[in-house]
This record gives structure tokens, sequence and C-alpha cells, in this order.
């Protein structure tokens, strides 16, 4: 095998940190050349400012560390023209136009709306360390930050003023602790610009999220849901009719009545409600060890009956999430609970132990089987 071969044979190895492919494969190796012990090398980046290019460099640099003739690494990055981006987005889509993935028939990625009737309940919180747990499992997860005008993923991911690599229409999401992210306030000119769009734009926005991202291979993505009964609710249902549905509320019974028409929408346009999560929940006082409950009581089982009598089949509380200032102070700074709580970690591995295995059906999951 001569070095040139051998190089090109290292560069299958460097995968795109973005796009999870190798680099030979998204026609990113232009010309490869090698004499007296000087590899020479060019590069093509999807765009001019790639973020990821000190790492590529290393990465490549590594890779050939293993051929004992390089004694010098020489790279020189281009940039792809419009007919070579056109070529990654069609590799990256499996050769198809524009669509949403979730939404085909193979699909096997697990979507799960995260939904309430009312703002407030820590809908969001519980979507943060939720998709966190699920990607320290080794789990491929994915977070669709669907509350357009309310959107607060971004500082709970610890991902604020970051933007997303866009080739073209394609943009590949942001991702922190194993989790791809994708939200509204990545892509207005400021983070204090407000969102004001009315219905059949809101749908627009929800697809173009969900069609323009190239997301990969997920497991697992979960929608940040706004609060109530809306478009974006009734649009999930339609964009991903497989799509499935959590409801979060607290401990109040007030705001469990409310809680049930998140519910009974999902119910109505036959997505599944899979469980409750009651957050918000009874804690301890740090110095007498009382039990508080400051807001109130019963309120996730108040919404599972309510719903569990609609939908006619048990809807079960999959937990109870104490109220805690660090979980509140963990969202602040950008670093979910559950990387530094053992407790709340083991509460959120304990709400994926309920969700990630479907107990009842097989419909809809591919089985793998030939005839």
């Amino acid at each position: 095998m001569s070095t040139i071969e051998a190089i090109n044979l290292a560069l299958h190895n460097v995968i795109d940190p973005e796009l999870h492919k190798p680099l030979p494969e998204l026609g990113m190796v232009e010309s490869v050349d090698f004499d007296s012990g000087l590899a020479k090398l060019k590069i093509l980046l999807t765009i001019s400012g790639c973020p990821m290019k000190d790492r590529l460099k290393s990465d490549i640099k590594n890779s050939l560390g293993d051929i004992k003739e390089i004694t010098e690494v020489e790279i020189i990055f281009g940039v792809m023209n419009e007919e070579q981006r056109n070529n990654v987005k069609k590799i990256i889509r499996g050769g198809r136009e524009k669509f949403i993935p979730f939404a085909q028939p193979d699909s096997l990625t697990r979507v799960i709306g995260i939904a309430s009737g009312k703002g407030g309940v820590g809908k969001s919180s519980v979507t943060v360390n939720l998709a966190v747990a699920a990607a320290a499992r080794g789990l491929k997860v994915g977070i669709l930050d669907a509350d357009v005008y309310g959107h607060s993923i971004p500082r709970l991911m610890g991902i604020l003023d970051k933007r997303p690599t866009a080739i073209d229409q394609t943009f590949i999401p942001v991702e922190n602790y194993g989790v791809k992210v994708v939200s509204m306030e990545m892509f207005k000119p400021e983070r204090s610009d407000p969102v004001a769009y009315r219905g059949p734009l809101l749908h627009r926005v929800l697809e173009q999220l969900l069609s323009d991202a190239y997301w990969g291979d997920l497991d697992l993505l979960l929608l940040d849901l706004p609060p109530g009964t809306g478009d974006i609710a009734i649009s999930l249902g339609q964009l991903i009719p497989n799509s499935e549905i959590i409801v979060v509320t607290t401990p109040q019974i007030a705001a469990a009545e409310v809680a049930e028409r998140a519910g009974r929408i999902a119910h109505q346009i036959k997505q599944p409600v899979i469980g409750v999560i009651e957050n918000m929940s009874d804690s301890e006082c740090v110095k007498c060890g009382e039990k508080l409950s400051v807001f109130g009581s019963g309120g996730g089982e108040e919404t599972t009956r309510r719903l569990s009598q609609l939908v006619g089949s048990d809807v079960p509380l999959l937990s109870k999430i104490p109220f805690d200032a660090q979980l509140r102070e963990g969202g602040d700074e950008g670093s979910p609970i559950v990387l530094s709580d053992e407790k709340y970690k083991k509460i959120f591995d304990e709400i994926l132990d309920q969700i990630i295995v479907r107990p009842k059906s097989l419909v809809g999951v591919r089985l793998n089987i030939n005839t």
C-alpha cells in the first residue's frame, strides 16, 4: 500500500463532529499529496468560518500519527461550492428531498411532547433534565424548543447565544451534555426580540424546525411544548402522528384542572398520553426535616384520575419531583440538576425506566423481519 493510499484510508476514520460521517464520504477531502515526509491535504469545509475547524485539524493529524513515513502534516482548508454543499445535504438526508424524518414509517425515534395546561409548572426544567439523564445512559437525544413565544431551553442547557451551523437551508443543532438542541431563540437577531407569529405561521415554523435540522439518528426527541392547547400542540399531532404526550402539573388542584385540558387535546388528535409528572411536589425543610407542601397536594393524582377516565385506560403518575431551589439555580446557570445531584438523577432515571419501553403495543414499531 502506498503512503497516499494509507492516508486516504486513515481519513475514513475522521468523523465530522457535527454531521457524524467520515470526511471522504461527505466529499470534504479535495486532495492528498505526499512528498519527502510531508503530507499535504486540502480539506473543504461546508461553510466559511466553520466552528469545528480546529477540532477537524486536530482529528486529522491524530489519524495520521501511525503512518511512519509522515514526518510533517500540512492542512489547507477551503470552502465547498454550492454544488458540493447540495451533495452533502443529499448524503445526510439519504438522497431524499427535505422531509420530517420522525414522521416516516421506518423511523425508530421515540417522539414525546412535554405539555402543560398552564405556564410556570416547570415543564422546560423537566424536559431538560429528562433529556440529559437519557443522554447519560448512552441514548441519542434531541430537544426541540417548540415554545415559540416563551423559549427558555437554551439557557437551561447552557447554550445561550449559540447559533446552529447552517448549510444553505439545512442547519446542524447545537449540542451540549450529549443532547442536540434546536430553539427559535437561536434564529433571532437578538435574544430580547419578541416573536409575534399567528396561527398558520406557527405551523410552518414547527415544520421547518423539524425538517430543516439535521438531527441524525435519534433514539429520543423531546418537544418542549408551549402551555395550553393552541396551534403548536395541534400541529405536532398533525406533523408527527406517532408522537406521544407527557403532561406536567403541580400539586395544586387548580393546576390539575387546567393540565387535564392538555391531555384532552392530545387525546382528541389521537396522541397517546403516556403519563403525568407532578413537579414542585412536597419537599423537606432543610432545618427541621418537616414536610413542606408549598404548592398544595394531590394535583398529580387528580390529573391522572381525570385523564385515565378520559382515555379509558391507566395514565400513570410517573413521578413527583420535589420542589428544590437547587433545581431552579441549576437552570439559571445552564447546569441541569441531574448532572450534580444523585437524588434528582435517580428520580429522572426512574421516569425513563417507565417511558423508554413501550408496554402496550408494537404497532408502528419496525421489527426488521425479512420475508
